[in-house]
């Protein structure tokens, strides 16, 4: 061929294969940042440019768009994906945004009327990416607390008027009552409707319901997630534990072997206490094998949580662990330490309030969390409160939030924490971005294998900041608790740009996050003749007279009483 024809070619080869460098196609163009995938390790000053919610390129070439950030000198990276998102109201999401999460879920804690807490969502519209779990605490209270009468969707912003009802006879039945297999039944009934609408895993809070959950509910709780291959996020019913027989690793190790035996993908919700070197070394060896599991950690020496936990109670908190609710339980409502009698007081006036629990042996741990890898960050997010204990309206000050300030600055401060260790900015972004979204990408859930990347193709969500500022400014002090994180002036969610120079813009991209509804159910009652049918070898006579060294025979012997029993 000759050069000169040749030449044309390649110059036409080159428009056809990148024909938006000479034209406005883009809806956003974000120019000059250090672009930065923790996926394919890309570090590297690049121009980003998105179209229809997803990014289209990734270039050195100038590009330009109808909307174009200037993002010399910062990074952009995937947005921030938090797995313990309690803060499913407005103002605590726009705390969110501020310290850079894209995507909040509740995996925790989850929700109650799956279908229903996805309309909802769907109706009102969300500033950033939603999804939730089944609740096994939910569940429980529904059947065990019947005057809750639970049927509308609720999750953690409603704890407190169904804890108070919960309570209305003395007794709180979902922390307290072992559940028959009846009761099982019902309960299990209950998770399989909300996984066969969508639910990304099961919620096991367990260590609130330490006295009233069975190790065998919580096994059936984790394999009605397995049969959907449904990760189970678990709060271990030892959490805060160190004495033996009952450390917190042993509660791990209940969870961590029904998850192996099952198959199943586990979350260890916010390691971040006694044992939790244990607990990770266990899980970089399961992950060795091949299982799917990994943890959460928030940056903080102190956690928050309902004064209903049973182990505040007096008989845990102070006559069992030699604690003062003077020196350790704050209350950010009423800006005052706890005392046994305003405990007290609170149990029968307000017993969803949430209370700040400070554990001052965290400190020597938590510079260890940055540095470990597939643990990641997630706040347990509060509700966004007021002094009043109710929920603030979106245009709220930021200093009327009365909570813990993990809310507005998680991310602020493992960021900024991480930068004073030396950690690599790379490690610290995939804790923010791309092992949540890999792991539950890995259980199916197609919404996240697309997001927690900054790749051509995948979603645009994506957090813009300054390695070197970027900080935390919440503060366990009253007109503090809310302060937003400084150093990201830019938050996009799917392509659409939320956080505009350090201001939240009233727009609601944000997208569910769920797993397919499917037409059918899987759930499976517990049946006590099944059971012994599967597991025993039964008084049938024909069975009685197997040999022990012979198998010729049982499974067909074994089938014949399983049929019989079903």
């Amino acid at each position: 061929m000759h050069k000169r024809y040749l030449m044309i070619g390649l110059v036409v080869l080159n428009v056809l294969a990148a024909p938006t460098l000479f034209a406005k196609d883009y809806d956003l163009v974000i120019n000059n940042g250090r672009v930065i995938d923790p996926e394919t390790m890309y570090d590297d000053v690049a121009n980003v440019g998105i179209k229809d919610g997803r990014i289209a390129t990734i270039t050195k070439q100038n590009i330009t768009g109808r909307e174009t950030i200037n993002a010399k000198g910062l990074v952009v990276a995937p947005g921030f994906i938090d797995t313990h998102y309690h803060a499913t109201d407005v103002f605590a999401t726009k705390m969110a945004l501020r310290d850079g999460v894209t995507t909040g879920m509740d995996l925790e804690a989850g929700s109650f009327n799956v279908k229903g807490w996805y309309d909802e969502k769907a109706k009102s519209g969300w500033q950033v990416n939603y999804g939730t779990s089944t609740s096994l605490l939910y569940s429980r209270m529904a059947v065990h607390d019947p005057e809750t009468e639970l049927e509308a969707p609720i999750d953690f912003k409603d704890i407190q008027v169904y804890a108070a009802k919960a309570l209305t006879d003395g007794v709180e039945g979902w922390a307290e009552t072992k559940s028959s297999v009846e009761d099982m039944n019902k309960v299990l009934q209950i998770l399989d409707e909300d996984l066969r609408q969508g639910a990304i895993g099961v919620a096991v809070p367990g260590a609130y319901m330490a006295k009233g959950m069975t190790s065998y509910e919580l096994f059936a709780a984790q394999r009605a997630g397995a049969n959907y291959g449904r990760l189970t996020s678990v709060h271990t019913r030892y959490h805060l534990l160190s004495e033996t027989p009952t450390e917190a690793a042993i509660a791990f190790d209940e969870v961590f072997t029904n998850a192996m035996l099952l198959d199943a993908p586990l979350l260890m919700a916010h390691n971040n206490d006694y044992g939790w070197w244990e607990i990770e070394e266990k899980l970089q060896l399961a992950r060795a094998k091949g299982l799917n599991m990994w943890s959460e950690y928030y940056p903080y020496a102190a956690g928050s949580t309902a004064i209903t936990a049973a182990f505040l109670a007096p008989s845990e908190w102070v006559e069992k662990k030699g604690y003062r609710y003077e020196d350790t339980i704050y209350d950010p409502i009423d800006d005052k330490y706890l005392t046994n009698e305003t405990y007290a007081a609170l149990m029968k006036k307000d017993p969803g309030r949430s209370v700040v629990v400070e554990f001052p042996y965290r400190k020597a741990w938590m510079n260890y969390w940055l540095a470990v890898p597939h643990m990641t960050i997630a706040s347990d997010a509060m509700a966004g409160v007021g002094a009043d204990g109710k929920l603030l309206p979106w245009d709220a000050d930021w200093s009327e939030y009365r909570g813990h300030p993990r809310t507005s600055g998680s991310r602020g401060a493992a960021f900024r924490m991480a930068r004073e260790q030396g950690v690599p900015l790379m490690f610290t972004i995939a804790q923010a971005s791309y092992w949540p979204a890999k792991h539950m990408g890995d259980t199916g859930l197609e919404a996240m294998k697309e997001r927690g990347r900054l790749q051509v193709g995948k979603v645009a969500d994506i957090t813009i900041f300054d390695a070197k500022t970027i900080t935390d400014n919440s503060a366990f002090k009253v007109g503090e608790h809310g302060i937003p994180t400084t150093g990201i002036p830019y938050v996009v969610v799917n392509g659409t740009i939320v956080v505009k120079d350090r201001q939240v813009l009233p727009i609601k991209p944000g997208q569910e996050i769920r797993f397919p509804v499917e037409d059918k159910g899987r759930f499976k009652p517990i049946n006590v003749d099944i059971w012994k049918a599967e597991h025993t070898i039964g008084l049938n006579p024909e069975i009685s007279q197997i040999h022990l060294d012979d198998d010729s025979g049982a499974g067909e012997a074994l089938e014949a009483v399983r049929q019989t029993a079903k």
